[in-house]
């Protein structure tokens, strides 16, 4: 009975208890906003100066600012002090990731109470107050992911209780001030992603409190610092990106308590301290690739740095043995020493403990393998369930490929054993690595037949086994294989037929070439009109399209094929005979006609050096397959290497098909074109070729810079697996990519003395450069305005690509550079969504324009390109940041709707478009960083 009546008196007694509580912070809270106004007047006077500068609020943070029945210590972001002389006075001003846009005001210095301030995931621009020097309290500064410009304010130095600045992802200029160095408490300097010049200060090694220091992606040179080795409090250390040279300082080795060195892509160079790695038994990540450092890697990396997670140090000039001491790295998810000069055998115990490894890439080294016992490693890596991805090509390795590497991780997504001296055949396991989508096995001696279970790799887009020594058919299963884009088996000794199966892949480059395929070819495949085929050297393949030219399929008895033998000796007989005749008159026309050509190539060569067939032919090793790039309507470009001011270039090639008409219009369409016409944003062409090859034929070429990340068709519909594509482009870059084609086509529309029209704008016609910067190219359709065609070629009436040649060019409209929007319009669409503007699902009344238009503004989300919907859904669903980039989507797309109005007055002019896409960049460019830059904050 007396635990009855207890236990309800304890439950009224937690509720009153409750009560009190709540009446005494209302009463408290209350009371900053009527005790002593006067003192807090010249907060409030501060923080709608703030708000008055702001010119977007989206989200209406700041609604209650100023509302006279809300007091200043309620407003959102707004935190004030409760005891002493700070009591009713503005501590804290939290207003992160709300998309925020203006200028900070130099009010703000009157905070004089300030302890914190957090505006970063905004759009705030111009300079960084100097009145922030005026709040002596500050302790945190955060003004991360803005675009503020101009330079560090020195007045920061009179905030002595500073303990954090994070500046990073801005646009600040100069260099990091002397006078920061009086700040004895500071433990994080985060000043990465700017525009910073100078040196890296030695007064930082005086900081001894520093826990963080970010400086990456900035412009700093000169050499690292002695005096860092001073921070023994130091966790982080990121450098990369900028142009620092000079060896790594040996007094690194002192910093005990870090875990994260970021020294990567820069000009570092020398060999790595002998005692660096002793003490930092901390380390987790390693960044050192993309420098100039050599020497060897030290022998026991892997016991003194237990906790190594990521091991990248790749590019370097490294030499002697791969570490076995790595083995001991129980935690490392990745290795990379890619291009270097590393060898000897690959630690067998690879993978044996690191059952985290995702990422092995050793490849261009010279690593051997001669006997089975070297091949243990694959073995061991079997144990690594979250492999993804395994390079060991342009290494030294001999022997049997071992059936074990069909036990590998099936996460795994691409496999690269390419340019070694591997024998023996293709286990069928390799079959059960269903995620692969690049298998990357040319340049080998593999022997016998493809395996059929390859048809169980449903994810591959590449198969690459050309220079093998292969033999058996191809089999019927690789028809199974739906995503596959590129499939190269030249130099092999392949037979049979060419099965049919291959018309369900979406291919789009097949080389046979030298095998010994024979039979009929089948119809379904070699009539797709975007494939480009190599079928040469397989003397037993007849029929097929009149365009492959080869001999028809014999249907006849064999006493028929003999009679039919001796009537085609007979007319060829006869043929000669003519031949003879008119082979002085031949002569004679082909002395007419090189007056011509050269006459012609003057004109065209004028201001490029001169290049040969021959030194074109060996550029390309022949024209070879493998240095096959790409194919269009008028010819196929080739990779190459040419030698140029005594040095080795890395070249494109495209070869004009002159059998196709309106070839040779296409080639000086090109040259005139990209005579006249100079921007960053164009592919720049080096030097052409018109001349005659080896066998007495007409050849026309086009030499240019050779941009390594291929066309913005390959990026944005490249299939994506479930863990992520290494090569998809994420919404900043496309925005990006959007506005170098715009200003490109700004470019050509405003061209003196006269405008010209690209009309054939397409993302396989806009290539991507190593900082994936868009280069529009291939002019073989572009004209000058007004331009008087004066013939009736078949190139003459092109009017662009289906599904992006403006509507009334197909009332014969003459071009203009509406009809260039328009099809930027469609590109632009394409690129955010990941839909062609062809595919089968819109049908003739839908149409790509209407598809998107239909979802505008409310179900954007829902027609977004798959890799954008990961982009966001894999970061912070439901939140301002996720809600942002669909905003950022949904205005792309309405600049890609008014671009590809039907009737050519209502398109804006690419100059609008332009200047909206750069207002849309500006706007949202920093708050839509991907979760990796962010995680460094």
């Amino acid at each position: 009975m007396v635990v009855l009546l207890i236990k309800p008196l304890l439950s009224m007694l937690a509720f009153f208890h409750i009560c009190l509580a709540t009446f005494v912070a209302q009463t408290s809270l209350a009371a900053h906003g009527a005790i002593a106004p006067h003192i807090a007047d010249s907060d409030q006077l501060a923080l709608m100066s703030f708000k008055s500068l702001v010119t977007s609020d989206p989200s209406g943070a700041l609604a209650s600012w100023g509302n006279m029945s809300i007091p200043m210590c309620w407003w959102r972001g707004v935190a004030c002090g409760l005891r002493g002389h700070r009591r009713g006075h503005v501590v804290a001003l939290d207003l992160p990731e709300l998309n925020l846009t203006g200028t900070i005001t130099p009010a703000l210095g009157n905070l004089t109470f300030l302890r914190r301030l957090n505006l970063s995931s905004n759009g705030f621009q111009g300079i960084l107050p100097p009145e922030l020097g005026n709040i002596h309290d500050l302790e945190t500064l955060q003004l991360t992911y803005n675009s503020l410009s101009g330079q560090i304010p020195p007045s920061l130095s009179n905030c002595s209780h500073l303990i954090e600045i994070s500046l990073g992802d801005n646009n600040l200029h100069g260099g990091v001030p002397s006078e920061l160095g009086s700040l004895r408490n500071l433990q994080v300097l985060s000043l990465g992603k700017n525009w910073l010049t100078g040196t890296i200060p030695s007064w930082l090694g005086n900081l001894s409190s520093l826990v963080f220091l970010d400086l990456q992606q900035n412009g700093l040179v000169g050499q690292i610092p002695e005096s860092l080795g001073n921070l023994e409090m130091l966790t982080i250390l990121s450098l990369s990106g900028n142009n620092l040279s000079g060896p790594i300082p040996s007094s690194l080795g002192n910093l005990y308590a870090l875990t994260g060195l970021g020294l990567a892509n820069n000009k570092l160079e020398g060999p790595l301290p002998p005692l660096m790695f002793n003490n930092l038994s901390s380390l987790e990540f390693l960044y050192i690739e993309y420098n100039n450092l050599n020497g060897t890697l030290p022998p026991n990396i892997g016991n003194n740095l237990p906790k190594l997670n990521y091991f990248l140090v790749s590019d370097n000039e490294f030499h002697g043995m791969l570490p076995s001491s790595l083995c001991n790295a129980s935690m490392l998810q990745a290795i990379q020493t890619l291009e270097n000069f590393l060898s000897g055998t690959i630690p067998e115990c690879l993978g044996a403990k690191q059952t985290s490894l995702s990422s092995v890439l050793i490849g261009g080294n010279q690593f051997e393998a001669t006997n089975d016992a070297d091949w243990s490693f694959v073995a061991s890596l079997t144990n690594c369930s979250n492999l993804v991805e395994l390079d060991v090509s342009s290494n030294n390795l001999h022997g049997v490929l071992p059936n074990s590497i069909g036990n590998l991780s099936t996460l795994l997504y691409y496999l690269s054993i390419a340019k070694n001296n591997i024998t023996g055949t293709i286990t069928e396991g390799i079959g059960n690595l269903v995620n692969l989508q690049t298998l990357d096995m040319p340049h080998n001696f593999l022997i016998g037949a493809i395996p059929a279970s390859l048809g169980n790799l449903n994810k591959l887009s590449e198969l690459f086994l050309y220079n093998n020594a292969l033999s058996g058919p191809l089999p019927v299963t690789l028809g199974n294989l739906t995503q596959l884009t590129r499939l190269l088996l030249s130099t092999n000794a392949i037979s049979g037929p060419i099965p049919s199966s291959l018309s369900h892949c979406p291919l789009e480059v097949l080389d046979l070439s030298h095998n010994n395929l024979s039979g009929p070819t089948p119809k379904e495949l070699f009539s797709i009109p975007t494939l480009s085929i190599l079928i040469t050297g397989n003397d037993g393949l007849c029929g097929g399209i009149p365009q492959l030219g080869l001999p028809p399929c014999p249907t006849q008895t064999t006493k028929k094929r003999h009679r039919k033998l001796v009537i085609t000796v007979s007319v060829c007989s006869a043929l000669a005979c003519v031949t003879l005749v008119f082979a002085l008159f031949a002569l004679r026309q082909r002395s007419r006609q090189k007056t011509k050509a050269h006459l012609q190539r003057s004109v065209l060569s004028e201001q490029y050096m001169r290049v040969s067939y021959a030194e074109l032919a060996n550029a390309t090793s022949g024209f070879a397959s493998e240095n096959l790039i790409g194919a269009g309507s008028f010819g196929s470009v080739y990779k190459g290497t040419m030698r140029s001011n005594d040095q080795q270039r890395v070249i494109a090639v495209k070869v004009l098909n002159l059998m196709q008409r309106g070839a040779s219009q296409s080639f000086v369409a090109e040259c005139e074109t990209l005579r006249y016409a100079r921007h960053r944003n164009l592919v720049k062409i080096l030097t052409i070729c018109s001349s005659i090859d080896f066998k007495g034929h007409d050849f026309k070429a086009l030499v240019y810079e050779f941009l390594p990340n291929g066309n913005l068709d390959q990026w944005v519909h490249k299939h994506i697996i479930e863990d992520g594509e290494p090569k998809a482009l994420d919404l900043t870059t496309r925005l990006n990519v959007g506005i170098d084609v715009a200003s490109s086509l700004d470019y050509l529309h405003q061209h003196k003395p006269t405008p010209i029209i690209h009309q054939d704008l397409k993302p396989s016609n806009v290539l991507l450069d190593s900082s994936l910067v868009a280069r529009v190219g291939d002019f073989g359709l572009a004209r000058f305005l007004h331009q008087d065609i004066g013939t009736s070629s078949g190139w003459a009436s092109m009017r662009g690509s289906i599904g992006y040649a403006a509507p009334e060019y197909g009332l014969g409209n003459e071009v203009s550079t509406q009809g260039d929007v328009y099809g930027y319009g469609i590109l632009l669409l394409e690129m955010f969504t990941g839909k062609r503007p062809t595919d089968n699902e819109f049908g003739e009344a839908m149409g790509l324009r209407k598809y998107v238009q239909m979802a505008l503004p409310d179900t954007v989300s829902t027609i977004m390109d798959q890799q954008l919907r990961m982009e966001i859904e894999d970061g912070e669903p439901d939140t301002s940041n996720s809600k942002l980039r669909i905003s950022c989507i949904t205005s792309i797309l309405q600049v890609g709707i008014s671009c590809s109005e039907e009737m050519p007055m209502d398109r804006m002019s690419i100059g609008d478009a332009l200047k909206e896409l750069q207002a849309i960049r500006e706007k949202f460019q920093k708050l839509l960083c991907s979760e990796a830059s962010s995680s460094s904050h």
